[in-house]
């Protein structure tokens, strides 16, 4: 299987997006914010937009740079756009095909086969992306692009549609490129996960990778961690205490000197309406923002972090909006991140 090999720059209006990147036979999920250079990474390897110098290459075949240029559709790609972009007056069938592509067994594959008469509109979300992905292998491309897969789709089914996705991505085991801002989407679907911010790609790893060593704040953040800022002091116990821009102290195992970012992943908080009589976690006296819940579990929005209890918990103490908690969390999940103030 040819891999994948990037290394370039694109000019867009508020900066220059930078990727260097080896995809072998694996899914990578770039995440990041809206405009922070993902769809252009995409539309750079798929030849739709011209980089401003580097490389890009699909095994031996060089698709930019050392004055090649091969146009969009010599390029053996297959591209799933955010909308799904199906044609609403074809058929499933028509839309598999569309292009010059053969269904051979796709829509049986996609198990669509018999929509394959319907037209799109039909269609719910799940089967609407089972087409585009069709269509996309139907060239049977050396390399797989997804724009945002899953986020037209509503929350009930886009649980499901993920686990399948995962399974058709592992089965094709093509080099391939997937866009969203949601970290879950990521860590469910990708082999590798690149965060993204401004053009620049901050970290990239297994989604426990970059759970447990995130490099910046930036990277805790899209990892879905609470991040407060802080000026750390090591204590003579071995804890380091910080007292938060925000006011108030807490206290971390990790040991630190100066301006720092603060790391809380919000599973690892823990409400009450007192604070527990235990001098080994940290305890912040907070206002209840929102409450949501989230499958089996409830995301409860503080002022200054987020939580994340069961519903047995959060029906026991009777959370709801305004209501005044105390949110606990241990030293030892309390990490630390140098924070460069150049």
């Amino acid at each position: 299987m040819a891999s994948l090999q990037l290394d370039f720059s694109v000019a867009t209006r508020d900066f220059d997006v930078e990727l260097a990147l080896d995809v072998a036979g694996e899914t990578v999920a770039l995440v990041g914010p809206s405009g922070a250079g993902k769809t252009t990474v995409l539309r750079a390897v798929a030849g739709l937009v011209t980089p401003a110098r580097g490389r890009i290459r699909c095994g031996d075949d060089v698709w930019f740079g050392d004055g090649v240029d091969v146009r969009a559709e010599e390029r053996s790609v297959g591209f799933v756009f955010q909308d799904y972009a199906l044609f609403p007056h074809l058929s499933v069938e028509q839309n598999v095909t569309f292009g010059g592509g053969a269904a051979d067994g796709l829509l049986d594959r996609f198990r669509i086969a018999h929509l394959a008469k319907e037209k799109p509109g039909g269609l719910s979300g799940g089967e609407r992306q089972r087409v585009a992905l069709a269509r996309a292998l139907a060239r049977r491309p050396r390399v797989l692009l997804l724009d945002e897969p899953l986020s037209a789709l509503d929350p009930h089914t886009r649980g499901n549609v993920r686990g399948e996705l995962h399974d058709v991505l592992r089965e094709l085991a093509l080099p391939t490129l997937l866009v969203t801002h949601d970290f879950e989407d990521a860590a469910a679907v990708a082999d590798r996960i690149g965060v993204i911010s401004e053009g620049r790609v901050r970290q990239v790893g297994t989604a426990a990778e970059l759970l447990g060593a995130p490099r910046d704040d930036v990277v805790a953040s899209f990892a879905g961690a609470n991040v407060l800022r802080g000026v750390a002091e090591p204590r003579p116990d071995g804890l380091t205490e910080v007292r938060l821009d925000a006011g108030a102290a807490v206290y971390s195992s990790d040991r630190c000197t100066g301006a720092v970012d603060v790391v809380i992943y919000p599973w690892e908080v823990s409400l009450g309406l007192g604070a527990p009589d235990d001098s080994a976690q940290n305890h912040l006296a907070e206002e209840i923002v929102s409450v949501a819940r989230v499958g089996n579990r409830v995301r409860v929005r503080l002022r200054r972090l987020t939580a994340e209890v069961t519903t047995a918990s959060a029906e026991r103490l009777e959370l709801r909006a305004g209501a005044q908690v105390v949110a606990s969390f241990k030293a030892t999940a309390t990490r630390l991140l140098a924070r460069d103030e150049a």
